[in-house]
């Protein structure tokens, strides 16, 4: 049986790559021409534009993998099918149980590949991506370290420890230098808003220093003049889906404690949570599609029903997200609810034909 399954499990992993290979160099040239509209803006070029793309694939990879999945099952295990080689496995006694158990093995190594792109490749790759272009496009220097987010504005040097949505800063430190690069003023905010096209400090304590010592002066909230620009702060506040599973179980926990809604941040945490267990279940899904088709339809015919599936899962799980943001279901029903009934849609199929 050991050989059955890397048997079976071959043919599944080669078709989930064969499919990889084809869908991410055509998303990879979509984002590509979307991103031309924006080359000639300040110092964003083709070249910036390559790497933007390059480095934003590893998202997209992490995102595919469940469709792909589906679609590399199908080829794979779909040409075994085509040529008796399936009928023949079942004559010779192995189950539809059996098959698919050979195949979850080989889902569960993908699943692992999935997780360490989505949650170790993807997010750092997706920062440095949105980085450069904000930089690039912006001129603006920035750099994000385990010491909070670095910005240079002219002769000022900014330092943010903590960034929320809707272009809000806490703890923020900017250090302001003469032309001789001589420390002439340090600030100190608690908050800092974007209102009206300007900068709002709040709770500032602010040393100036000079020959004749500091003088330290505390203000209750004051205007700051900078260019700092507030879409460039999204570098550091990405889209929920952008982020490991541990930074939005953090910022589910902060936001729950402070009363805000996590919202979408923890419908994008139970969805990776989910992620995994999603491309076996798509694995899954390939079966019935397979048997139920037999020997007298085609590879692109179950290319094209797969396509399907997806696209119909893909809408499912979308409306069942938004059915969480707006109307309160539960984050974690949003996440398991669609594969689940996918998975009951399949069972009634083999039981059909089993």
């Amino acid at each position: 049986m050991k050989i059955l399954d890397r048997y079976l499990g071959k043919a599944v992993i080669g078709g989930t790559l064969m499919t990889m290979a084809v869908l991410l160099p055509l998303l990879g040239f979509f984002i590509l021409a979307d991103e031309m509209g924006q080359v000639g803006e300040n110092g964003y070029v083709l070249s910036d534009a390559l790497l933007f793309v390059a480095l934003s694939m590893p998202r997209y990879a992490y995102q595919l993998f469940p469709i792909a999945t589906l679609i590399g099952a199908l080829i794979g295990l779909g040409a075994l099918a085509s040529s008796s080689e399936l009928v023949a496995m079942r004559a010779a006694g192995v189950s539809i149980s059996r098959i698919v158990l050979a195949a979850f093995k080989a889902g569960s190594l993908l699943a692992v590949v999935a997780v360490a792109t989505g949650e170790g490749i993807a997010p750092e790759a997706e920062q440095k991506a949105l980085q450069l272009r904000s930089e690039a496009q912006s001129g603006q220097v920035t750099l994000k370290t385990q010491h909070g987010f670095w910005a240079r504005d002219g002769n000022s040097y900014i330092n943010i420890r903590e960034i929320l949505s809707g272009a809000t800063l806490r703890d923020i430190s900017i250090f302001e230098f003469d032309d001789g690069q001589q420390l002439i003023l340090a600030t100190h905010a608690r908050e800092a808003r974007y209102e009206e096209g300007r900068w709002l400090l709040e709770g500032i304590s602010r040393s100036r220093i000079s020959e004749e010592g500091v003088d330290v002066q505390r203000l209750r909230s004051t205007d700051w003049e900078s260019l700092l620009d507030p879409a460039l702060l999204r570098v550091v506040v990405v889209e929920p889906h952008v982020l490991p599973i541990w930074s939005l179980w953090r910022y589910v926990r902060f936001m729950t404690a402070s009363g805000q809604e996590p919202g979408a941040y923890e419908v994008a945490m139970w969805n990776k949570l989910v992620h995994p267990f999603l491309i076996l279940a798509m694995i899954f899904l390939s079966i019935p599609i397979l048997f139920g088709s037999a020997r007298s339809t085609g590879i692109g015919m179950r290319v094209f029903v797969g396509v399907v599936v997806g696209i119909g899962f893909y809408l499912v799980s979308r409306t069942f997200s938004y059915l969480a943001l707006l109307y309160g279901l539960s984050a974690w029903a949003a996440s398991v609810l669609p594969p689940l009934l996918f998975i009951l849609g399949g069972l009634w199929v083999l039981r059909r034909i089993g």
